[in-house]
Formats: C-alpha cells, sequence, structure tokens
C-alpha cells in the first residue's frame, strides 16, 4: 500500500484505506473514496491532485491525498 499521492499519473489504482478523523473521512466517502473503488491520478500541481473517481474528476490537496491508501 502506498499514499495516492505517491501513485504515477495516468494508473489505475484501487483504493485500499482510507486514513484520518472521522469528519475528514467521512467528506472522502462522500466524494467517492472508498475501499474498493478505482481511482487514476490525471494530474500532479504542486503537490495537490487532481483524480479521475466514478467517472468524475476531483482536485485533492496534498494532505487529504496522504490519507488514501493505494
Amino acid at each position: 500500500m502506498l499514499p495516492l499521492l505517491l501513485a504515477p499519473v495516468g494508473e489505475a489504482n484501487v483504493i485500499k484505506k482510507v486514513s484520518g478523523n472521522p469528519q475528514i473521512k467521512s467528506h472522502l466517502e462522500t466524494l467517492g473514496f472508498v475501499p474498493g473503488t478505482e481511482v487514476t491520478v490525471i494530474n500532479e500541481i504542486a503537490g495537490n491532485l487532481i483524480v479521475n473517481i466514478k467517472e468524475t474528476r476531483i482536485a485533492v490537496s496534498k494532505e487529504m491525498a496522504q490519507k488514501i491508501m493505494v
């Protein structure tokens, strides 16, 4: 397992675990970041990520990307 932050651009990964306090986990789950879901990093800008999850592009901060394990 590695943080989404370190996942290669363009490679599809499956979310294994989401960590953080309950509020952060709930927020990420609302956005679709749940274990078993496929996520692809589209671009990385200054440590922040643009990802494709469930046919939607979402911007994720560096701090949030560290809490998503793939």
